[in-house]
């Protein structure tokens, strides 16, 4: 008899698997690499707090007998549907402090069970957040203070019909990344859509955030990728034709990307697929400074390549991920290419000329693979991409030892490109040093395009200092919420610079509560206006995840669960 593995555990209060969490050891190494850093003693590594012991709230609703086989109520299934993965909600929860959970979380079976969901919400008077992976980092799946479920769509994970023909799959809202891959994979077909959070991420939120891939050019959003949508709303089915292209009026698929779940609840989607590479090359260069490696990327993406993997590293980015020398002299561009059956060499003779041209030294390849080449990477391509992997795990283990860390994504013209990497560099070393005393600063483009890039910002920062110190003695509520306050300082100065500069609030993180004050200006009025009709018009009772990206509608479920108390916690 064949045994069944035993069904890996999520994590309740930070990111991904427990198993694959930094044990104390590790993250006791970490605090080393901080007083190294910075001259500072970091807190002793704080165990993350029993679930059991975090103060509940008892629900407020009653199911009606329709609804009870989808609910749970489990204490531990409620905080973790209570917060997202933003270093706010991992560095609270890990102190036991979740202001706010959902009265029941809700998994439907199908498309008829979330109308039902959606009926009784609208009845009852009762918000609903539609969960997808729960690995928001912007507060896109916080539940408001009023009643409220949360809506898990992870029974919803089957690909469902493949058109090898057109190259499409249609596959439901709830599939995880690896999911999908398992189910195109027997049949020699790819999404090629891997964002850092595949793993625990689904593709209905990915269309409603408009989810951004690891792959740096070509077709890497999910916007690109998708053929048509179906969205469940409080007012019926939201189901677009399915076309390769369309010129018949605004797309309706157009208004659900990006939506965040205001709109309607993606029950399934139409998807673009190919066949799986069957090779690979990589190389990895080193230029004289990053002005020249920047002038180096416009110019291959410029002339018409498309490189799979583009990212080019700041030296502390470079040193800190292993694919560039330790003592950070040098910038760095980690490069790969991979197609399904024409040949690699050409394509890759002539980006090596390219950046040669542009002071680009090879220090690595360029390597070729062949066969199925998806995943592989070698030389400063693998420890780059090992690092990425890694790098929510690594910032859950910063956060026991009291640093704040945050990240940063955005988008600009080539014309303003190098200015606007010169001052969020410089915001955010200073924002984060008046808060902690100090600060490390990274910076690395993730994705290119013919007419700008995408740069990507890490901070890391020893404890808050100051006004944000949780003082001596503190509890652990104090110190969780005095790392969170220091971390709202850095970002509020991040994004009114980039508000500043002409640049967007986020590139492919989405919107939610976090970058709303920032979103808010960035986008049109009359647009503002429109969007909130649309809004209106399919949830009229204002049920779904009220806060993001728009007020919610006075006198609406969504105002009156914004305003109202959280319910009284007990056990």
């Amino acid at each position: 008899m064949t045994e069944t593995a035993e069904p890996r555990h999520r994590s309740w209060w930070g990111w991904g698997h427990v198993d694959q969490q930094l044990d104390d050891a590790a993250v006791t190494g970490l605090g080393g690499l901080l007083a190294e850093r910075f001259g500072t003693v970091p807190d002793p590594p704080a165990a993350p707090v029993d679930p059991a012991t975090v103060p509940l709230p008892t629900p407020r609703v009653t199911l009606p007998p329709s609804l009870t086989g989808l609910a749970s109520s489990d204490a531990e299934d409620r905080l973790r549907h209570g917060h997202g993965n933003a270093f706010r909600d991992v560095v609270r929860a890990l102190h036991g402090d979740v202001p706010t959970v959902p009265d029941a979380v809700l998994r439907p079976r199908d498309a008829a069970d979330v109308e039902r969901v959606l009926d009784w919400c609208a009845t009852a008077g009762v918000a609903c957040v539609p969960f997808g992976g729960g690995t928001s980092v912007v507060g896109g799946v916080t539940p408001p203070p009023g009643p409220t479920v949360s809506l898990d769509l992870e029974r919803l994970d089957r690909v469902l019909d493949l058109d090898e023909v057109s190259g499409a799959a249609r596959i439901q809202g709830g599939a995880l990344g690896p999911a999908i891959e398992d189910q195109l994979r027997p049949d020699g077909w790819t999404l090629r859509h891997f964002p850092q959070s595949w793993e625990f991420s689904t593709l209905g939120g990915w269309i409603v955030t408009r989810a951004g891939g690891h792959f740096a050019t070509g077709p890497t959003h999910i916007d690109d990728l998708t053929e048509s949508i179906t969205a469940v709303t409080p007012t019926g089915t939201w189901s677009s034709r399915r076309l390769p292209a369309s010129g018949a009026g605004p797309s309706p698929d157009r208004m659900l990307l990006g939506s965040e779940g205001t709109l309607g609840v993606v029950t399934e989607a139409w998807v673009r697929v190919q066949r799986r590479p069957t090779s690979r090359a990589q190389a990895t260069l080193a230029f004289p400074s990053e002005s020249a490696a920047l002038a180096g990327v416009r110019a291959l993406v410029q002339d018409g390549l498309r490189p799979a993997n583009c990212r080019l590293l700041d030296p502390v980015e470079a040193a800190l991920s292993g694919a560039g020398p330790v003592d950070g002299t040098a910038t760095v561009l980690v490069l790969a290419f991979e197609a399904v059956q024409a040949p690699l060499e050409p394509e890759v003779e002539r980006s090596m000329v390219l950046l040669r041209d542009h002071g680009g030294e090879v220090t690595d390849g360029p390597t070729f693979r062949r066969g199925d080449a998806t995943g592989t990477a070698e030389g400063g391509s693998g420890a780059w991409r090992s690092t990425f992997l890694r790098a929510p795990y690594l910032r859950d283990g910063l956060a026991r030892l009291g640093a704040v860390v945050e990240t940063f994504e955005t988008a600009v013209t080539w014309d303003r490109a190098e200015d606007l990497i010169a001052t969020l560099r410089e915001t955010a070393h200073r924002a984060a040093t008046e808060v902690c005393g100090g600060a490390l600063v990274a910076v690395r483009t993730t994705h290119a395009y013919v007419d700008g890039i995408a740069p990507y910002v890490t901070v890391i920062a020893p404890g808050p200092t100051g006004r944000y110190a949780a003082g001596p003695g503190a509890d652990r509520i104090a110190r969780g919420r005095a790392a969170a306050a220091a971390w709202d300082e850095v970002k509020i100065a991040v994004g009114e610079a980039l508000h500043a500069a002409g640049a967007t609030a986020t590139h492919h993180h989405a919107v939610g509560r976090d970058h709303r004050p920032v979103y808010d200006r960035q986008r049109p009025p009359p647009f503002a206006v429109a969007l909130a009709a649309a809004r209106d018009a399919v949830d009229p009772r204002g049920i779904l995840n009220p806060g993001v990206l728009l007020d919610p509608a006075p006198g609406s479920v969504g105002a009156a669960s914004l305003t109202a108390a959280p319910a009284r916690s007990e056990r």
